[in-house]
C-alpha cells in the first residue's frame, strides 16, 4: 500500500521513520518580561500543562515495503564471493559476482541510481562491507581491493 513517496531518497526509510520527512519543529514563543507597572497585576493562572510528545513511529500491524535490499542482505554474499576467490578480490570482480548472485533478489528499485550516480545495490553492498568491517569479519586492505580477515 506504501508508494514511492513514502520513502526518503536520502536514507532509504519511510518518511515516518526518518528525519528527513519529519516537518520542522515549531518554533518556540518568546517569554515576555513581566511589566515593571507599579499597579496591582492579576495572580497568574495555572499554567497549561504540556502536552505529551507525538510519537512519530509506525503502528506494528503496518509492515514496511522495503523498497531497496538491504546490506544485510549482501554480507553472506560478499562473505561467499570472497571466500571463492580465496580471501580477497577486486571490487569490480565483487561487484560483478554480487550481481549474478543475487540477481532475483534484487527489487526493481536496485538498479536505480543514488544521487552520487551509483546502482543502490552496489551502495548497499558497500554498506554491507563496511559492516563486515565493523565486526572484524573483513579488513581495509589495499584500496580497490576486498579482503577477508
Amino acid at each position: 500500500m506504501s508508494t514511492i513517496d513514502d520513502y526518503c531518497e536520502l536514507c532509504e526509510l519511510p518518511r515516518s521513520q526518518c528525519i528527513h520527512g519529519q516537518p520542522p519543529p515549531e518554533p518556540k514563543q518568546a517569554v515576555k518580561a513581566p511589566s515593571k507597572s507599579k499597579s496591582k497585576s492579576k495572580p497568574n493562572p495555572k499554567p497549561k500543562p504540556k502536552k505529551a510528545p507525538v510519537s512519530r513511529a509506525v503502528p506494528a500491524t503496518k509492515p514496511v515495503t522495503l523498497r531497496w535490499t538491504p546490506p544485510e542482505v549482501f554480507k553472506p554474499l560478499i562473505v561467499s564471493v570472497l571466500e571463492r576467490a580465496g580471501g580477497e578480490l577486486v571490487a569490480d570482480e565483487v561487484y560483478q559476482e554480487l550481481e549474478s548472485l543475487a540477481g532475483d533478489r534484487l527489487r526493481a528499485a536496485d538498479h536505480d541510481t543514488t544521487p552520487e550516480g551509483e546502482p543502490r545495490w552496489q551502495y548497499a553492498a558497500r554498506r554491507a562491507r563496511v559492516a563486515l568491517i565493523a565486526e572484524g569479519r573483513m579488513t581495509k586492505g589495499r584500496p580497490g581491493v576486498w579482503q577477508l580477515s
